[in-house]
């Protein structure tokens, strides 16, 4: 089981020192979300809460995530580093690509790309994307960007998207490609590809999506080596917990360690100190 510590809702300042204790803890990785701007009022409802409102309060921090990467990255030696999720439709193709390809040469191949086809009809519009669609455009996207993250001279002709021909360098380490989000289109499309990031979810929750993962990739022909389901999980915090979910397919955990001991005001050193009790606790450490 790998653990990936979130930044989501981290003061931006507290990032680097907390990659810097994970990679020394012995964490695998670090997850980082990824949103431009967050509006006062929105029409769309947010999916993932029963209610429809954000979880987070106006003013939290959501840094550019291949910014953050890149400056992790260079403080550490082995962790890794996953979007949770990046929304390539949101952007254009060849700003994204280059971005991305950057971020994963500054990593060394640490890079884990995490995406989703995004739920924010305002977002996509002042960043003047299109919204419906966004589905297919993230597809043919991501077959673009691996081609633009191939050596030697690229050419593409799609429906959304077009490229004469070009070369982008520096051409990066592989990227593997998660798909983010708990409907069936979702788990069809991340079946597709290199694994699956989930939210905030039970452990049978898990254990059933991991399960249709399963059974998409044998449609397909596909095993579920190598393949990644990575999520956070809202009732697990003891290593029978963890073994549990392991068991039934679930490869890694997205937490954040210091929220078991500390309350939302925690100083940087009391979340490091609560990263060190976590591993003790799972024995980790």
């Amino acid at each position: 089981m790998r653990f990936y510590v979130s930044t989501a809702f981290l003061d931006t300042a507290e990032a680097v020192e907390i990659a810097r204790a994970a990679d020394d803890l012995g964490y695998d990785g670090m997850a980082i979300p990824d949103h431009v701007i967050n509006l006062e009022t929105l029409q769309t409802p947010y999916p993932y809460t029963k209610d429809g409102r954000r979880r987070w309060e106006s003013f939290t921090d959501w840094p550019d995530p291949w910014v953050m990467i890149g400056a992790i990255a260079l403080a550490t030696r082995r962790l890794r580093f996953v979007t949770t999720v990046y929304l390539p439709a949101m952007r254009d193709p060849f700003s994204a690509a280059k971005a991305i390809g950057t971020a994963a040469v500054l990593a060394g191949g640490r890079l884990e790309l995490g995406i989703g086809v995004g739920w924010c009809r305002e977002e996509f519009e002042l960043l003047g994307q299109q919204f419906e669609r966004r589905g297919k455009r993230t597809d043919e996207m991501l077959e673009l960007m691996k081609a633009l993250w191939a050596p030697g001279w690229t050419e593409f002709d799609g429906e959304f998207y077009r490229a004469p021909r070009l070369e982008m360098e520096p051409t990066p380490p592989p990227i593997p490609v998660y798909v983010g989000g708990l409907s069936e289109v979702a788990l069809r499309r991340a079946a597709r590809h290199d694994g699956w990031v989930g939210d905030l979810i039970t452990t049978d929750d898990a254990l059933r999506r991991a399960d249709r993962l399963r059974e998409l990739r044998a449609e397909s022909g596909l095993s579920m080596d190598d393949f990644a389901v990575l999520t956070p999980l809202v009732d697990a915090f003891t290593p029978e917990h963890y073994a549990r979910a392991e068991a039934g397919g679930v490869t890694g955990i997205i937490t954040m360690p210091w929220m078991f001991y500390t309350p939302e005001s925690a100083t940087l050193a009391q979340k490091i100190e609560g990263m060190r009790r976590f591993r003790e606790d799972q024995g980790l450490g």
